[in-house]
């Protein structure tokens, strides 16, 4: 495997980012969802007539 970094090998080249970029991204997306599915929640339960 090539590197870039003359100083890292190919194992040190392929482990993870130390500003845990990738979790950052997971977090945001799971949050994301979260409120996406509220929002649709709370539109559908809005949208239902009231039980007479």
């Amino acid at each position: 495997m090539e590197t870039y970094d003359p100083q890292k090998s190919s194992t040190e080249a392929r482990q993870g980012n130390p500003r845990k970029m990738n979790l950052r991204v997971l977090i945001m997306s799971l949050i994301g969802i979260v409120v996406l599915f509220a929002i649709v929640y709370l539109i559908f339960t809005m949208s239902q007539p009231n039980p007479t």
